[in-house]
C-alpha cells in the first residue's frame, strides 16, 4: 500500500514538475511587437536604414534569418521565385551576418530579388531584432500593415504562402 501511493505521489510531483516547465517555457516565448518598433540596420551600402526609411503605403514584410540556415535558404528561395506576390510589399531583408556571408547566399538564392526597389537587404549590427521584434527562430517572418501595426508572424517557410493570401486578400 505505501508503495503505491508513494508511486501515484511522484507521478503527481513529476506531472506539475511538467506543467510548470512547461508554463514557463511558453510564458517566455518572444511575442511579436504589435508595431514596428523603432530601430537602426545598415543597409549594405552602409548607410543607416531606420524606421522611418520605412516605404510607405505598403505591407512591411520583415525576413530574418542566417546565411547557414537551411529553412532560411529556402524561404528566400521562395520568395524569389514568387517574387511577382510580393511585389506590392516592401521586403526587408535582415541579418546578424557581415557582406561577405550575405552576398554569396543572396547570388545563390535570392538573386533576382538583387536590385528590387522594394527589396533591402539590412545589417542588424546592433543587435536589436530579436529584442525589438521577438522573432523566436529562424527564419522568422513578420507582415505588417501600411500603418505599420502586426497582422501575423510565423517561423516556418512552409507557410509563406499564408503570407501570400493576406496580402492579396487585403488589396482586394
Amino acid at each position: 500500500m505505501f508503495k503505491i501511493n508513494h508511486i501515484r505521489n511522484i507521478k503527481f510531483l513529476l506531472s506539475v514538475c511538467a506543467f510548470i516547465l512547461l508554463a514557463v517555457t511558453h510564458s517566455s516565448a518572444q511575442i511579436p511587437a504589435k508595431t514596428i518598433p523603432s530601430f537602426t540596420f545598415k543597409k549594405s551600402d552602409k548607410t543607416e536604414f531606420t524606421n522611418k526609411n520605412l516605404q510607405a503605403g505598403k505591407f512591411q514584410f520583415f525576413v530574418f534569418f542566417d546565411t547557414q540556415c537551411d529553412h532560411c535558404q529556402h524561404a528566400i528561395q521562395y520568395i524569389d521565385q514568387n517574387y511577382s506576390k510580393f511585389n506590392k510589399t516592401a521586403i526587408y531583408l535582415i541579418t546578424l551576418e557581415s557582406a561577405a556571408k550575405v552576398n554569396p547566399f543572396i547570388n545563390k538564392y535570392g538573386t533576382s530579388l538583387k536590385g528590387k526597389k522594394n527589396v533591402i537587404l539590412l545589417q542588424d549590427s546592433k543587435n536589436q531584432f530579436i529584442q525589438k521584434f521577438g522573432p523566436r527562430k529562424y527564419p522568422s517572418l513578420f507582415l505588417y500593415s501600411a500603418k505599420n501595426e502586426f497582422i501575423m508572424y510565423d517561423d516556418d517557410e512552409k507557410n509563406l504562402v499564408k503570407f501570400i493570401k493576406q496580402i492579396n486578400a487585403s488589396e482586394k
